[in-house]
């Protein structure tokens, strides 16, 4: 390891421990290589082979340059697009701009153009750039809202969509194979000079804020709104992107949150960078509303691909809405701005919207009643941008995806969730349901009246020990013997279960699960037989075992309040019987 690296911050740390005889720190450095899966590389920035540093970044770059030369012919004419972040780690020399010039360098070396943004972005941009300009490949440099220690590669292929198995494995094996830095790897400054390195940032934020001028409907109620809009970008990248989207729609600036407009690596006023995780990171957003006589807020993670919203009530209280809240309010506003500009009855046979298996069934609702097409896909973006790259390549129109965890993709030409895109979609629909003095909230409520009630409950228990976390599961699929999973939780009875880890559907006539399967990671979804779903996870970025609860019912039932208790008792069914959180020493999710 010494002999490959030559960032004196990263040696400096390992020689330290290896002068104390540290071990354990050391094992923690050295004891396994960062693993490359669909989500790339995510982890904490330090020394080691299992930490993000100059040296993991050449060779995880050497090897997907080498399986892009396999994969693609024409890689030398066509090239690959480097984005990044305002991530930065001061005690072991790492940045998410050094990762990206060192990823760039390792390109250039082997003849291979770069469009490397001379910028921060967002990391929609990088996809948008990809099959834009028609390149191989896309990488971004971002670890998205983890803590800031952490950073992280993302990799698109050249449809614009996450990479999806085989290619993480194929990636994973080349670069094993590409270990040893080749020569020149360590002196980025050779690129400034060569002429392969391209620099996107101007063309592609004219072209982006063009094209998703496509989903701009209502341009003069826009101009002459009084509503006023909070936005912040929690120490990231969002700032000026989320502006000059409101300037594309004619829709005036929303106030920036001062505190947190400009990036900042160390997120000095969260506690984390993660609007998904409520009013905590929204302090400040609430108080400059307030202020400023804002009713609604909108809020990006560093990375700018998510997005939270909040919204003033006539209690004075402010209601942060779910991701499947705001799921339901982004499908029900694109399918009406689409209904209202295609007349032509025969065109909905062709229109698709899809979510994530874990995220709520309000778009299949909407679809059923409405007579489009909705389809749903594993958990992440990769699969639902692979999917609708599929669509599209038949001469479908997919409208929009979404997963809870605030992710949205509202527009064709970025097939990845995308917070600008969504920030700015989410304030014209704002601005236009004001002009019938309706609020979101309102509006949620008559989507729910006309399709169904869908009460959604979602959270997650922290765990560090993997050991744990396998036996937790393990007592899921033997809980009353050998290979027998649950019959009830609590007082309700279980009428169905797919675990998509080990590939069993009990609804299935072969009992054989229709969704892609992963030995790798774990996820089982129970039904139940008074209507409820939930479905248990891991994440594949966070030491978390998540869950998501659904129920729901048909147009007419107005009860909510009973469901949302229904759906309270077996949740908390699930947590005492299922997650067994003092036995298995887990962590809740605190505020």
């Amino acid at each position: 390891w010494f002999l490959f690296l030559q960032n004196p911050k990263t040696s400096a740390i390992v020689r330290q421990l290896v002068a104390e005889g540290n071990a354990a720190e050391l094992q923690k450095y050295f004891g396994s290589r960062m693993e490359f899966g669909t989500a790339g590389l995510r982890a904490a920035m330090g020394a080691g082979i299992s930490h993000m540093n100059d040296l993991t970044i050449i060779q995880t770059t050497q090897g997907f340059c080498r399986y892009l030369e396999k994969n693609f012919s024409d890689l030398k004419k066509r090239g690959v697009v480097i984005g990044f972040d305002a991530r930065a780690h001061f005690s072991s020399g790492g940045s998410s701009k050094r990762f990206a010039r060192l990823a760039a360098n390792t390109f250039i070396s082997q003849g291979v153009p770069v469009y490397l943004f001379s910028d921060i972005t967002p990391t929609p941009f990088v996809p948008y750039t990809v099959t834009h300009l028609k390149l191989c490949a896309g990488i971004m440099v971002t670890a998205s809202h983890n803590p800031k220690q952490d950073n992280g590669y993302k990799v698109y292929w050249e449809n614009g969509a996450q990479i999806i198995s085989p290619h993480d494995k194929g990636i994973s094996q080349a670069i094993e194979e590409n270990q040893e830095p080749w020569p020149q790897a360590w002196n980025d400054k050779l690129i400034d000079n060569s002429p392969l390195l391209h620099d996107p940032y101007a063309t592609v934020n004219k072209d982006y804020f063009k094209d998703i001028q496509k989903q701009c409907f209502h341009r003069n109620i826009n101009k002459a709104t009084n509503l006023k809009f909070v936005h912040t970008s929690v120490h990231g990248v969002g700032h000026k992107f989320v502006q000059l989207a409101f300037k594309a729609f004619d829709l005036s600036p929303p106030f920036a949150v001062p505190e947190q407009k400009d990036p900042d690596p160390e997120f000095p006023t969260v506690k984390y960078p993660n609007p998904e995780e409520g009013k905590g990171v929204l302090t400040l957003s609430f108080a400059l509303a307030e202020k400023d006589g804002a009713k609604i807020i909108l809020a990006n993670d560093p990375d700018a691909d998510r997005l939270a919203v909040a919204e003033k009530q006539e209690s004075g209280e402010w209601k942060v809405f779910s991701g499947n809240e705001l799921g339901a309010l982004l499908g029900w506003w694109i399918f009406t701005c689409w209904k209202n500009h295609n007349r032509d009855n025969c065109a909905i046979k062709d229109v698709y919207m899809l979510s994530s298996t874990v995220s709520s069934k309000i778009l299949r609702a909407i679809a059923l009643k409405e007579g489009f097409h909705f389809e749903e896909t594993l958990t992440g973006f990769k699969w639902m941008g692979n999917r609708a790259k599929q669509l599209m390549d038949q001469g479908k129109a997919v409208l929009f995806a979404f997963e809870e965890a605030i992710g949205y993709m509202c527009c064709p030409a970025v097939l990845d969730k995308d917070g600008v895109s969504a920030a700015v979609i989410t304030a014209e629909m704002a601005s236009f349901l004001a002009t019938r003095n309706l609020s979101l909230s309102q509006q949620l409520k008559a989507v729910y009246d006309e399709y169904g009630f869908h009460i959604t409950k979602a959270s997650y228990f922290i765990c560090h020990d993997p050991k744990v976390i396998q036996q937790l599961f393990d007592n899921l699929r033997n809980f009353d013997g050998k290979n027998t999973y649950p019959k009830s939780c609590g007082r309700f009875k279980v009428s169905g279960i797919r675990d998509l880890t080990t590939g069993y559907d009990s609804s299935q006539p072969d009992q054989k699960a229709i969704l892609p399967t992963s030995k790798s990671s774990q996820m089982i979804t129970f039904t139940f037989a008074n209507g409820g779903v939930a479905t248990m996870r891991t994440s594949g970025t966070e030491p978390k075992i998540k869950y998501y609860s659904e129920l729901c019912a048909p147009p007419g039932n107005s009860d909510i309040e009973q469901l949302k208790k229904e759906l309270d008792e077996l949740v908390n069914a699930l947590e005492k019987h299922f997650f067994q959180p003092e036995k298995n020493n887990l962590k809740r999710k605190t505020e």
